[in-house]
């Protein structure tokens, strides 16, 4: 028997990988901004980069849960940055709307979602593809080069099918509870 709280999942997961693309060109136009407070770029770089990461939370390969991980960290980072300075919320409204959706993984995760942010804070001392968000931060070539890798998977990306079956939750609290670290 399917929960209110799965139910809502299952309805609202399909649209999150819908969007995926868009959400981090959305995000990435704040990275690009000369004004935006360095302390939310931060967190949208790290977040951005996270797409990228060969090692990440759950296989993007893995059929229906693949890159929910990605959407998930994407949200977590968007809300790290927005709590980071509330006033960026003028200057990209797409993050808003990221960390508005964040509540559901919260609901979901519960006492997991501690060990989610915690993970997503630690992205901004991390790399990938041999890239640190220091290094996308600091220097307008590597940003440069960035913001177009961003740019180009959000073009190739395929939205994965996401089947409506309540045992996606299960294997997706399971996956996270036992990835994230403690």
């Amino acid at each position: 028997m399917t929960t209110e709280l799965e139910t809502r999942c299952l309805n609202t997961f399909p649209e999150w990988l819908r969007t995926l693309a868009a959400d981090a060109h959305d995000v990435a136009q704040l990275l690009a901004s000369t004004t935006a407070p360095l302390s939310a770029r931060r967190y949208v770089a790290a977040g951005l980069n996270y797409l990228f990461k060969s090692l990440d939370l759950i296989p993007d390969g893995i059929e229906d849960l693949g890159y929910l991980d990605d959407a998930f960290v994407l949200r977590v980072a968007a809300s790290l940055a927005i709590d980071e300075n509330p006033a960026v919320r003028a200057e990209a409204p797409a993050l808003q709307r990221l960390a508005t959706d964040k509540a559901l993984i919260v609901e979901l995760l519960g006492k997991d979602y501690n060990r989610l942010e915690r993970y997503v804070r630690d992205l901004t001392r991390g790399a990938a593809r041999g890239r640190t968000v220091d290094e996308i931060l600091e220097d307008d070539g590597t940003r440069t080069a960035f913001l177009n890798e961003v740019a180009g998977w959000a073009q190739s990306y395929q939205a994965p099918s996401f089947s409506r079956d309540e045992k996606n939750i299960v294997k997706l609290q399971s996956f996270l509870s036992a990835k994230l670290p403690a």
